[in-house]
């Protein structure tokens, strides 16, 4: 059954409506990579869409303020990796603002085009930046795939009601 909606009280549009919304929104969790200067860097992002099948290409938002965006508005090439619900605890390195998200207990290696590649996930890919378009306080990437692997075993982490969760049966 689903809810009527209340027009009797509308909410003006908000940071706190849409998040409001959105918790409410179950959606897959990645984790976008890079290489920098002073070395790796990483993020979860829940934003990640795939926007077109000719050219492979894929889309995420990050925040201007991220401690990633400065070096993802200057690569070439990023990582993305699709987490299953084994990597909850991954997924929270990467999330938390000043956490070592590249040291133990975090595996990775150097991947193609020098992008680090998350060890134990269930796809991951390595793509070309195309485009940073802004938006608001952030940017949506929109980066051409280049390739991947799509290999890896399990069921897909899932990020609901602000916490991080699987698939219910």
């Amino acid at each position: 059954m689903t809810a009527t909606p209340d027009l009797s009280t509308p909410r003006l549009a908000s940071p706190d409506l849409l998040r409001s919304v959105f918790r409410r929104h179950a959606a897959g969790v990645a984790v976008i990579t890079a290489q920098g200067d002073e070395g790796p860097v990483g993020f979860t992002a829940t934003s990640l869409a795939s926007v077109s099948a000719e050219p492979p290409m894929i889309s995420f938002g990050i925040g201007t303020g991220a401690s990633s965006w400065p070096t993802i508005s200057r690569t070439d090439h990023v990582g993305v990796h699709i987490l299953g619900e084994h990597q909850r605890e991954l997924a929270t390195t990467f999330a938390r603002s000043g956490a070592d998200r590249f040291g133990e207990p975090t595996t990775w290696r150097e991947g193609p085009e020098g992008v680090p590649v998350l060890d134990g996930v269930l796809a991951w890919l390595v793509c070309r930046i195309v485009t940073r378009v802004p938006a608001g306080d952030h940017r949506i990437v929109l980066a051409e795939v280049v390739l991947g692997d799509p290999a890896g075993a399990g069921r897909p982490l899932l990020y609901h009601q602000g916490s991080f969760g699987g698939l219910r049966e």
